[in-house]
Protein backbone atom coordinates (compact mmCIF):
# COMPACT_ATOMS: atom_id res chain seq x y z
CA UNK A 1 0.00 0.00 0.00
CA UNK A 2 2.87 2.39 0.79
CA UNK A 3 4.36 1.76 -2.64
CA UNK A 4 1.02 2.24 -4.39
CA UNK A 5 0.39 5.54 -2.60
CA UNK A 6 3.94 6.74 -3.27
CA UNK A 7 3.65 5.79 -6.96
CA UNK A 8 0.31 7.59 -7.38
CA UNK A 9 1.54 10.72 -5.56
CA UNK A 10 4.85 10.86 -7.47
CA UNK A 11 3.46 10.08 -10.92
CA UNK A 12 0.47 12.35 -10.37
CA UNK A 13 2.73 15.20 -9.24
CA UNK A 14 5.03 14.85 -12.25
CA UNK A 15 2.10 14.93 -14.69
CA UNK A 16 0.34 17.73 -12.79
CA UNK A 17 3.36 20.05 -12.82
CA UNK A 18 4.12 19.26 -16.46
CA UNK A 19 0.58 20.11 -17.56
CA UNK A 20 0.47 23.09 -15.18
CA UNK A 21 3.37 24.61 -17.12
CA UNK A 22 1.48 24.25 -20.40
CA UNK A 23 -1.69 25.61 -18.78
CA UNK A 24 -0.21 28.71 -17.14
CA UNK A 25 1.75 29.85 -20.19
CA UNK A 26 -1.19 29.16 -22.51
CA UNK A 27 -3.40 31.33 -20.31
CA UNK A 28 -0.66 33.96 -20.16
CA UNK A 29 -0.64 34.09 -23.98
CA UNK A 30 -4.42 34.51 -24.02
CA UNK A 31 -5.14 31.01 -25.35
CA UNK A 32 -8.45 29.47 -24.30
CA UNK A 33 -7.83 26.19 -22.44
CA UNK A 34 -10.72 23.79 -22.92
CA UNK A 35 -9.58 21.05 -20.55
CA UNK A 36 -6.86 20.36 -17.96
CA UNK A 37 -6.69 16.56 -17.60
CA UNK A 38 -4.67 14.32 -15.29
CA UNK A 39 -4.62 10.76 -16.61
CA UNK A 40 -5.93 9.35 -19.87
CA UNK A 41 -8.99 7.39 -20.93
CA UNK A 42 -12.49 7.58 -19.43
CA UNK A 43 -13.29 10.49 -17.13
CA UNK A 44 -13.90 9.60 -13.47
CA UNK A 45 -14.19 13.15 -12.12
CA UNK A 46 -14.69 16.58 -13.64
CA UNK A 47 -15.47 20.14 -12.61
CA UNK A 48 -15.87 23.32 -14.64
CA UNK A 49 -14.37 26.61 -13.55
CA UNK A 50 -14.59 29.52 -15.95
CA UNK A 51 -13.93 28.32 -19.48
CA UNK A 52 -11.88 25.26 -18.44
CA UNK A 53 -12.97 21.75 -17.47
CA UNK A 54 -10.66 20.09 -14.91
CA UNK A 55 -10.80 16.29 -15.17
CA UNK A 56 -9.29 13.23 -13.53
CA UNK A 57 -9.15 10.25 -15.87
CA UNK A 58 -8.89 6.51 -15.31
CA UNK A 59 -5.45 5.57 -16.66
CA UNK A 60 -2.50 7.12 -14.74
CA UNK A 61 -0.22 7.21 -17.78
CA UNK A 62 -0.09 10.92 -18.57
CA UNK A 63 -2.29 13.95 -18.97
CA UNK A 64 -2.97 16.81 -21.34
CA UNK A 65 -4.03 20.43 -21.71
CA UNK A 66 -6.53 20.82 -24.56
CA UNK A 67 -6.28 24.28 -26.08
CA UNK A 68 -8.76 26.02 -28.36
CA UNK A 69 -7.91 25.55 -32.01
CA UNK A 70 -7.14 21.82 -31.84
CA UNK A 71 -8.39 19.74 -34.78
CA UNK A 72 -11.21 18.26 -32.67
CA UNK A 73 -12.14 21.60 -31.17
CA UNK A 74 -13.86 23.42 -34.02
CA UNK A 75 -17.63 23.31 -34.59
CA UNK A 76 -18.85 24.11 -38.09
CA UNK A 77 -22.45 25.09 -38.77
CA UNK A 78 -23.18 23.69 -42.20
CA UNK A 79 -25.80 25.26 -44.50
CA UNK A 80 -29.20 23.72 -43.82
CA UNK A 81 -28.63 23.18 -40.08
CA UNK A 82 -31.66 24.11 -38.02
CA UNK A 83 -30.50 25.71 -34.77
CA UNK A 84 -32.03 27.59 -31.90
CA UNK A 85 -30.69 31.00 -30.86
CA UNK A 86 -30.89 32.62 -27.44
CA UNK A 87 -30.32 36.36 -27.53
CA UNK A 88 -29.30 38.89 -24.91
CA UNK A 89 -30.97 42.26 -24.39
CA UNK A 90 -28.84 43.78 -27.18
CA UNK A 91 -30.14 41.18 -29.64
CA UNK A 92 -26.72 39.46 -29.79
CA UNK A 93 -26.56 35.65 -29.81
CA UNK A 94 -25.49 34.17 -26.46
CA UNK A 95 -26.28 30.51 -27.11
CA UNK A 96 -26.57 28.40 -30.25
CA UNK A 97 -28.65 25.28 -29.57
CA UNK A 98 -28.00 22.39 -31.96
CA UNK A 99 -30.86 20.24 -30.66
CA UNK A 100 -34.06 21.16 -32.49
CA UNK A 101 -36.32 20.02 -29.67
CA UNK A 102 -35.40 22.83 -27.28
CA UNK A 103 -38.35 23.99 -25.19
CA UNK A 104 -36.81 27.29 -24.11
CA UNK A 105 -39.56 29.99 -24.37
CA UNK A 106 -37.29 32.68 -25.87
CA UNK A 107 -35.51 30.55 -28.47
CA UNK A 108 -35.44 31.74 -32.09
CA UNK A 109 -35.17 29.04 -34.72
CA UNK A 110 -32.95 29.57 -37.71
CA UNK A 111 -32.00 27.53 -40.77
CA UNK A 112 -28.30 28.26 -41.18
CA UNK A 113 -27.10 29.70 -44.47
CA UNK A 114 -23.63 30.88 -43.41
CA UNK A 115 -21.77 31.47 -40.18
CA UNK A 116 -18.45 32.81 -38.94
CA UNK A 117 -17.79 31.81 -35.33
CA UNK A 118 -14.06 32.58 -35.34
CA UNK A 119 -13.21 35.97 -36.81
CA UNK A 120 -16.19 38.31 -37.45
CA UNK A 121 -18.61 36.38 -35.20
CA UNK A 122 -21.98 36.31 -36.96
CA UNK A 123 -24.58 33.81 -38.08
CA UNK A 124 -26.90 34.18 -41.07
CA UNK A 125 -29.91 32.17 -42.12
CA UNK A 126 -33.65 31.98 -42.70
CA UNK A 127 -36.07 32.55 -39.84
CA UNK A 128 -39.45 30.88 -39.48
CA UNK A 129 -40.96 33.42 -41.89
CA UNK A 130 -38.25 32.48 -44.43
CA UNK A 131 -36.60 35.90 -44.17
CA UNK A 132 -32.82 36.00 -44.54
CA UNK A 133 -31.49 37.52 -41.31
CA UNK A 134 -28.08 38.00 -39.73
CA UNK A 135 -27.23 38.18 -36.03
CA UNK A 136 -24.00 39.09 -34.30
CA UNK A 137 -22.55 36.43 -31.97
CA UNK A 138 -21.06 37.33 -28.58
CA UNK A 139 -17.40 36.48 -27.96
CA UNK A 140 -18.49 34.48 -24.93
CA UNK A 141 -21.34 32.69 -26.69
CA UNK A 142 -21.67 28.94 -26.25
CA UNK A 143 -22.86 26.06 -28.40
CA UNK A 144 -25.28 23.70 -26.67
CA UNK A 145 -25.48 20.10 -27.84
CA UNK A 146 -27.24 17.34 -25.87
CA UNK A 147 -27.17 19.55 -22.78
CA UNK A 148 -23.41 20.15 -22.99
CA UNK A 149 -22.22 23.73 -23.43
CA UNK A 150 -18.99 24.62 -25.24
CA UNK A 151 -17.80 28.22 -25.34
CA UNK A 152 -16.84 29.34 -28.83
CA UNK A 153 -13.22 30.36 -29.36
CA UNK A 154 -12.68 33.57 -31.32
CA UNK A 155 -9.63 33.17 -33.54
CA UNK A 156 -7.45 35.44 -31.37
CA UNK A 157 -8.05 33.03 -28.44
CA UNK A 158 -6.84 29.95 -30.35
CA UNK A 159 -3.39 28.36 -30.17
CA UNK A 160 -2.55 28.84 -33.84
CA UNK A 161 -3.34 32.57 -33.72
CA UNK A 162 -0.44 33.25 -31.37
CA UNK A 163 3.13 34.12 -32.34
CA UNK A 164 5.78 31.41 -32.71
CA UNK A 165 7.37 32.63 -29.47
CA UNK A 166 4.12 32.42 -27.50
CA UNK A 167 3.29 28.95 -28.83
CA UNK A 168 6.85 27.73 -28.21
CA UNK A 169 6.79 28.97 -24.63
CA UNK A 170 3.41 27.32 -23.98
CA UNK A 171 4.88 23.99 -25.14
CA UNK A 172 8.33 24.38 -23.53
CA UNK A 173 6.75 25.33 -20.19
CA UNK A 174 5.75 21.68 -19.54
CA UNK A 175 9.32 20.32 -19.39
CA UNK A 176 10.45 23.57 -17.72
CA UNK A 177 8.07 22.97 -14.81
CA UNK A 178 9.44 19.42 -14.47
CA UNK A 179 12.93 20.89 -14.05
CA UNK A 180 11.58 23.38 -11.49
CA UNK A 181 9.86 20.55 -9.58
CA UNK A 182 13.09 18.52 -9.51
CA UNK A 183 15.07 21.50 -8.22
CA UNK A 184 12.42 22.11 -5.53
CA UNK A 185 12.52 18.47 -4.37
CA UNK A 186 16.32 18.52 -4.18
CA UNK A 187 16.13 21.83 -2.31
CA UNK A 188 13.72 20.35 0.25
CA UNK A 189 16.14 17.45 0.73
CA UNK A 190 18.92 19.93 1.47
CA UNK A 191 16.76 21.95 3.87
CA UNK A 192 15.18 19.05 5.77
CA UNK A 193 17.93 16.41 5.73
CA UNK A 194 20.87 18.76 5.38
CA UNK A 195 23.71 18.95 2.86
CA UNK A 196 26.19 16.03 2.85
CA UNK A 197 29.62 17.04 4.11
CA UNK A 198 32.92 15.79 2.72
CA UNK A 199 34.00 14.42 6.08
CA UNK A 200 31.61 11.52 6.77
CA UNK A 201 31.94 9.32 9.83
CA UNK A 202 33.09 5.72 9.28
CA UNK A 203 29.61 4.54 10.21
CA UNK A 204 27.89 1.82 8.17
CA UNK A 205 24.47 2.88 6.87
CA UNK A 206 23.71 -0.35 5.03
CA UNK A 207 25.25 -3.78 4.48
CA UNK A 208 24.71 -5.47 1.10
CA UNK A 209 22.89 -8.82 1.42
CA UNK A 210 25.46 -10.72 -0.60
CA UNK A 211 28.90 -9.36 0.21
CA UNK A 212 32.04 -9.83 2.22
CA UNK A 213 30.83 -7.57 5.05
CA UNK A 214 27.53 -9.43 5.44
CA UNK A 215 29.30 -12.81 5.48
CA UNK A 216 31.71 -11.55 8.12
CA UNK A 217 28.90 -10.37 10.40
CA UNK A 218 29.04 -6.57 10.05
CA UNK A 219 25.77 -4.77 10.69
CA UNK A 220 24.09 -1.46 10.04
CA UNK A 221 25.16 1.35 12.42
CA UNK A 222 28.50 -0.32 13.19
CA UNK A 223 31.25 2.33 13.53
CA UNK A 224 34.65 1.26 12.18
CA UNK A 225 37.43 2.33 14.56
CA UNK A 226 40.55 0.60 13.16
CA UNK A 227 41.87 -1.66 10.39
CA UNK A 228 44.92 -3.81 11.14
CA UNK A 229 45.52 -1.66 14.22
CA UNK A 230 45.51 1.63 12.26
CA UNK A 231 42.98 4.19 13.54
CA UNK A 232 40.04 5.06 11.28
CA UNK A 233 38.44 8.49 11.80
CA UNK A 234 36.54 9.22 8.56
CA UNK A 235 34.86 7.29 5.78
CA UNK A 236 37.66 8.40 3.48
CA UNK A 237 40.17 6.73 5.84
CA UNK A 238 38.08 3.55 5.70
CA UNK A 239 37.81 3.62 1.90
CA UNK A 240 41.56 4.11 1.46
CA UNK A 241 42.32 1.26 3.87
CA UNK A 242 40.01 -1.11 1.98
CA UNK A 243 41.64 -0.16 -1.34
CA UNK A 244 45.06 -0.80 0.12
CA UNK A 245 44.03 -4.30 1.28
CA UNK A 246 41.96 -5.47 -1.72
CA UNK A 247 42.42 -9.21 -2.21
CA UNK A 248 44.23 -9.45 1.15
CA UNK A 249 42.94 -10.44 4.57
CA UNK A 250 42.51 -7.63 7.08
CA UNK A 251 41.28 -7.22 10.64
CA UNK A 252 38.51 -4.65 11.16
CA UNK A 253 37.63 -3.29 14.60
CA UNK A 254 34.16 -1.81 15.08
CA UNK A 255 32.07 -0.34 17.86
CA UNK A 256 28.53 -1.67 18.20
CA UNK A 257 26.27 -0.18 20.89
CA UNK A 258 29.23 0.48 23.18
CA UNK A 259 30.81 -2.93 22.57
CA UNK A 260 34.09 -3.36 20.66
CA UNK A 261 34.14 -6.23 18.14
CA UNK A 262 36.74 -7.60 15.73
CA UNK A 263 36.12 -9.11 12.27
CA UNK A 264 38.45 -10.65 9.72
CA UNK A 265 37.58 -10.25 6.02
CA UNK A 266 39.13 -9.95 2.56
CA UNK A 267 37.93 -7.18 0.18
CA UNK A 268 36.81 -8.40 -3.25
CA UNK A 269 38.51 -7.00 -6.36
CA UNK A 270 35.97 -5.51 -8.81
CA UNK A 271 36.00 -3.08 -11.73
CA UNK A 272 34.32 0.32 -11.41
CA UNK A 273 32.56 2.30 -14.20
CA UNK A 274 35.93 3.56 -15.43
CA UNK A 275 37.35 0.05 -15.75
CA UNK A 276 39.64 0.51 -12.71
CA UNK A 277 40.16 -2.31 -10.20
CA UNK A 278 38.95 -1.41 -6.70
CA UNK A 279 38.38 -3.13 -3.39
CA UNK A 280 34.81 -3.75 -2.21
CA UNK A 281 33.29 -5.35 0.88
CA UNK A 282 29.61 -4.37 0.42
CA UNK A 283 28.96 -1.51 2.85
CA UNK A 284 27.48 1.96 2.36
CA UNK A 285 28.40 5.17 4.17
CA UNK A 286 26.28 6.87 6.80
CA UNK A 287 26.97 10.39 5.68
CA UNK A 288 27.20 13.45 7.89
CA UNK A 289 24.91 16.35 7.04
CA UNK A 290 25.07 20.09 7.59
CA UNK A 291 21.96 22.30 7.62
CA UNK A 292 22.49 25.57 5.77
CA UNK A 293 19.85 27.29 3.56
CA UNK A 294 22.55 28.80 1.32
CA UNK A 295 24.33 25.47 0.85
CA UNK A 296 20.97 23.76 0.31
CA UNK A 297 20.33 25.96 -2.75
CA UNK A 298 23.78 25.14 -4.17
CA UNK A 299 23.24 21.46 -3.36
CA UNK A 300 19.90 21.46 -5.23
CA UNK A 301 21.59 23.07 -8.23
CA UNK A 302 24.37 20.48 -8.22
CA UNK A 303 21.93 17.56 -8.01
CA UNK A 304 19.80 19.03 -10.81
CA UNK A 305 22.87 19.40 -13.05
CA UNK A 306 24.27 15.96 -12.21
CA UNK A 307 20.91 14.25 -12.78
CA UNK A 308 20.42 16.03 -16.11
CA UNK A 309 23.94 15.06 -17.21
CA UNK A 310 23.34 11.43 -16.30
CA UNK A 311 20.09 11.32 -18.29
CA UNK A 312 21.67 13.02 -21.33
CA UNK A 313 24.48 10.44 -21.31
CA UNK A 314 21.92 7.63 -21.18
CA UNK A 315 20.02 9.14 -24.15
CA UNK A 316 23.26 9.38 -26.16
CA UNK A 317 24.06 5.74 -25.37
CA UNK A 318 20.56 4.73 -26.47
CA UNK A 319 20.85 6.64 -29.76
CA UNK A 320 24.31 5.20 -30.46
CA UNK A 321 23.12 1.65 -29.63
CA UNK A 322 25.38 1.43 -26.55
CA UNK A 323 22.26 0.98 -24.44
CA UNK A 324 19.76 -1.79 -25.18
CA UNK A 325 16.02 -1.18 -25.31
CA UNK A 326 15.77 -3.95 -22.68
CA UNK A 327 17.36 -1.53 -20.21
CA UNK A 328 14.52 0.99 -20.57
CA UNK A 329 11.69 1.00 -18.03
CA UNK A 330 8.02 1.89 -18.31
CA UNK A 331 5.28 2.28 -15.67
CA UNK A 332 5.85 -1.24 -14.30
CA UNK A 333 9.58 -0.65 -13.88
CA UNK A 334 8.97 2.77 -12.34
CA UNK A 335 6.58 1.15 -9.86
CA UNK A 336 9.17 -1.45 -8.83
CA UNK A 337 11.93 1.15 -8.45
CA UNK A 338 9.53 3.32 -6.43
CA UNK A 339 9.00 0.33 -4.13
CA UNK A 340 12.76 0.07 -3.65
CA UNK A 341 13.17 3.82 -3.05
CA UNK A 342 10.33 3.75 -0.51
CA UNK A 343 12.11 1.08 1.53
CA UNK A 344 15.12 3.41 1.97
CA UNK A 345 13.12 6.29 3.46
CA UNK A 346 11.53 9.59 2.52
CA UNK A 347 14.70 11.34 1.32
CA UNK A 348 15.58 8.55 -1.10
CA UNK A 349 11.99 8.74 -2.34
CA UNK A 350 12.31 12.50 -2.83
CA UNK A 351 15.51 12.03 -4.81
CA UNK A 352 13.83 9.36 -6.96
CA UNK A 353 10.89 11.70 -7.62
CA UNK A 354 13.26 14.52 -8.58
CA UNK A 355 15.21 12.24 -10.93
CA UNK A 356 11.95 11.07 -12.55
CA UNK A 357 10.83 14.68 -13.00
CA UNK A 358 14.11 15.56 -14.72
CA UNK A 359 13.79 12.48 -16.89
CA UNK A 360 10.23 13.38 -17.93
CA UNK A 361 11.28 16.92 -18.81
CA UNK A 362 14.33 15.90 -20.83
CA UNK A 363 12.62 13.04 -22.68
CA UNK A 364 9.76 15.35 -23.64
CA UNK A 365 12.24 17.78 -25.18
CA UNK A 366 13.65 15.17 -27.57
CA UNK A 367 12.89 16.28 -31.15
CA UNK A 368 10.55 13.36 -31.83
CA UNK A 369 7.02 13.51 -33.27
CA UNK A 370 4.19 13.76 -30.70
CA UNK A 371 6.59 14.94 -27.96
CA UNK A 372 6.97 18.57 -26.90
CA UNK A 373 10.40 18.60 -28.55
CA UNK A 374 8.84 17.49 -31.84
CA UNK A 375 6.36 20.36 -31.74
CA UNK A 376 9.13 22.82 -30.92
CA UNK A 377 11.06 21.50 -33.92
CA UNK A 378 8.12 22.34 -36.20
CA UNK A 379 7.95 25.83 -34.67
CA UNK A 380 11.65 26.21 -35.48
CA UNK A 381 10.98 25.29 -39.12
CA UNK A 382 8.11 27.79 -39.16
CA UNK A 383 10.36 30.56 -37.83
CA UNK A 384 12.97 29.82 -40.53
CA UNK A 385 10.45 29.56 -43.37
CA UNK A 386 8.37 32.54 -42.27
CA UNK A 387 5.17 30.49 -42.55
CA UNK A 388 3.77 27.42 -40.82
CA UNK A 389 4.08 23.92 -42.19
CA UNK A 390 0.82 22.48 -43.52
CA UNK A 391 -1.29 21.54 -40.46
CA UNK A 392 -2.47 18.27 -41.97
CA UNK A 393 1.07 17.12 -42.75
CA UNK A 394 2.25 18.10 -39.27
CA UNK A 395 -0.73 16.30 -37.73
CA UNK A 396 0.06 13.15 -39.71
CA UNK A 397 3.69 13.21 -38.52
CA UNK A 398 2.58 13.56 -34.88
CA UNK A 399 -0.01 10.78 -35.32
CA UNK A 400 2.66 8.39 -36.62
CA UNK A 401 4.84 9.45 -33.68
CA UNK A 402 2.08 8.64 -31.20
CA UNK A 403 1.59 5.18 -32.73
CA UNK A 404 5.33 4.44 -32.57
CA UNK A 405 5.53 5.69 -28.95
CA UNK A 406 2.61 3.44 -27.98
CA UNK A 407 4.35 0.44 -29.60
CA UNK A 408 7.55 1.32 -27.71
CA UNK A 409 5.56 1.61 -24.47
CA UNK A 410 4.02 -1.83 -25.00
CA UNK A 411 7.46 -3.39 -25.69
CA UNK A 412 9.05 -1.71 -22.66
CA UNK A 413 6.15 -2.70 -20.41
CA UNK A 414 6.35 -6.32 -21.57
CA UNK A 415 10.09 -6.34 -20.89
CA UNK A 416 9.44 -4.95 -17.39
CA UNK A 417 6.85 -7.64 -16.69
CA UNK A 418 9.29 -10.37 -17.73
CA UNK A 419 12.15 -8.78 -15.80
CA UNK A 420 10.33 -8.29 -12.49
CA UNK A 421 7.77 -11.11 -12.42
CA UNK A 422 9.32 -13.96 -14.40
Amino acid sequence: MQTAIAFIVIFGSLVFFHELGHFLFAKRAGIMVREFAIGMGPKIFGMTKGETVYTLRLLPIGGYVRMAGDDLDSVELQPGYRVGLLMNEDNVVEKIILNQNSQHPNVLFLEVERADLERELWIEGYDEDENLVRYNVARTASIVENGKETIIAPYDRTFNAKTVGQRSMAIFAGPLFNFILAFFLFLMMGLLQGVPTNESLPKIAQVADSGVASAAGLQRDDVVTAIDGNKISTWEDLSQAIQAKMGQAMVMEVERQGERLTFELTPNIVENDKGEKVGQIGIYAARAYEKSPVKAVAYAGELTYETATMIFKAVIKLVTAQLSIDELSGPVGIYKYTEEATSYGIFNLMFWAGALSMNLGIMNLLPLPALDGGRLLFFGFEALRGKPIDRQKEGLVHFVGIVLLMILMIVVTWNDIQKFFF
